[in-house]
């Protein structure tokens, strides 16, 4: 059977009238779980109405929030729901959209930075480990926005330790340099 992606090659997602989504990729059935981790893969779908072939993608991300939310993984504050709902039919309406994609590709990018921001100040510090266990919860709860770049989840731990450890170092040659700098 041929694989259906759309015109920008997104996979096609097929809902059925009986709620079952169907994916034309693997030709098989999923669940909404299935589409959550397609998005935290990075994979691009497209979700269609089997029968009126109308995108429905919006209406389904938004279902994967719920089921998310209801389940403890609790994201988006009461406060920011109450402003977002309140927005709907204000005349700045049209605007929020585009706002709240522009920031949260602004937190993605700054992300990085951040982190190694706040790895480098508290580097030769006895905060050094609660800034780690803090860095830790933050990538966790950042998680979520974070779009995966291929790489396989069972990837060794010894290398990601052989990295840490290799930037750990750059940062102390860096600061040892900093360091000789201010006492000439």
């Amino acid at each position: 059977m041929k694989k259906q992606h759309s015109g920008d090659g997104a996979v096609i997602i097929k809902k059925y009238a009986n709620r079952r989504l169907y994916n034309t990729e693997s030709s098989s059935y999923i669940t909404l779980d299935h589409l959550a981790q397609m998005t935290r893969e990075g994979r691009e779908f497209r979700v269609v109405d089997a029968k009126t072939d109308e995108d429905i993608t919006h209406n389904v991300l938004t279902q994967i929030i719920m089921e998310e939310e209801s389940r403890g993984q609790t994201m988006l504050p009461v406060s920011f729901l109450r402003q977002l709902i309140a927005m709907y039919g204000d005349s700045m309406q049209a605007m929020v959209p585009a706002y709240l994609e522009a920031s949260m590709e602004s937190f993605r990018r700054n992300q990085a930075q951040f982190k190694t921001a706040v790895e480098g100040a508290f580097a030769n510090s006895p905060f050094a480990e609660m800034a780690k266990r803090n860095m830790a919860m933050f990538e966790a709860a950042a998680s979520a926005f974070k779009p995966a770049k291929g790489e396989s989840a069972a990837a060794p731990a010894a290398a990601s330790k052989d990295d840490e450890i290799a930037a750990l170092k750059a940062e102390l040659a860096r600061l040892q340099d900093k360091v000789e700098k201010l006492g000439r």
